[in-house]
């Protein structure tokens, strides 16, 4: 019996499993279907890009600023063992530009702003909020789902420039006033060793993960189950997931885009 328990458990972790990632995509085609369809709700977008974008700058900055100092010291430390401190702007650059820029900022947004969407749109489900736009007529997932969707889209490319400007910025004043490297010669390495291709990438990654995140956290926030359990297990379940999607989506990314424009 215990042999038979225990495969019926396994048999069904997996139907489940393999049924809410079929029903994640079935809501985001809705989502999709959804959004080309009048009306447009431009201030709803705008509220949306306010709370997960301008409401996430500062941590954001604060993150890249120290991210950026700290590959200048370790990027001056390993790259004098070659006597090539001349290339630590170009690792900072490249770092900040390609890998950790995207990762980490959406990391940041999924921390911040991701699981206060799935707590929000859980909240307004339980309360009935939800059933109360049906009642009014109104679609919930166009009015709900459509501008978080759009505004994580929109957000997150915006946050990773502001993360790799200051995370230079902060790897030029560590590199240049603490280890005393050149000026000159830390902004012309870096200059040229920066191609558009490079930022190309790090641009499309950062769509594709503040894409995964708002999809993710709108979907655990619409699926909730009831009561303040069902919504905390929603919010930590939305931040666990888009953890984990990011690192990985960024590998394979990392590895598409590598094949195709750096070989």
């Amino acid at each position: 019996m215990n042999a038979v328990a225990r495969t019926e458990q396994i048999g069904r972790s997996v139907i489940e499993t393999v049924s809410a990632f079929g029903a994640a995509w079935m809501f985001l085609a809705r989502v999709l279907v959804t959004s080309i369809r009048p009306p447009y709700g431009v201030g709803l977008l705008f509220k949306q890009v306010y709370s997960i974008g301008v409401q996430s700058v500062s941590v954001v900055a604060l993150v890249g600023g120290f991210t950026g100092a700290v590959l200048a010291v370790q990027g001056e430390y390993t790259l004098s063992k070659f006597g090539a401190t001349a290339f630590t702007g170009s690792a900072i650059a490249l770092s900040l530009i390609r890998e950790l820029g995207p990762v980490l900022t959406a990391l940041m947004v999924n921390g911040r702003a991701g699981s206060a969407m799935t707590a929000e749109l859980g909240i307004m489900k339980i309360s009935e909020q939800v059933d109360a736009l049906r009642a009014m007529a109104v679609d919930p997932v166009h009015h709900l789902m459509v501008p978080r969707l759009l505004a994580g889209i929109i957000s997150v490319p915006l946050l990773t420039a502001i993360f790799i400007v200051v995370g230079i910025g902060g790897g030029y004043l560590v590199a240049v006033g603490t280890l005393g490297l050149s000026s000159g010669t830390f902004i012309s390495v870096m200059v040229q060793s920066v191609s558009d291709v490079d930022i190309w990438s790090g641009f499309a990654k950062a769509v594709a993960f503040g894409f995964c995140v708002s999809w993710i956290a709108c979907y655990k926030g619409w699926t909730c189950g009831f009561g303040a359990v069902g919504v905390n297990r929603a919010t930590t379940s939305s931040v666990v997931t888009s953890s984990v999607v990011i690192l990985v989506l960024d590998y394979f990314l990392t590895s598409i885009l590598t094949n195709v424009f750096f070989d």
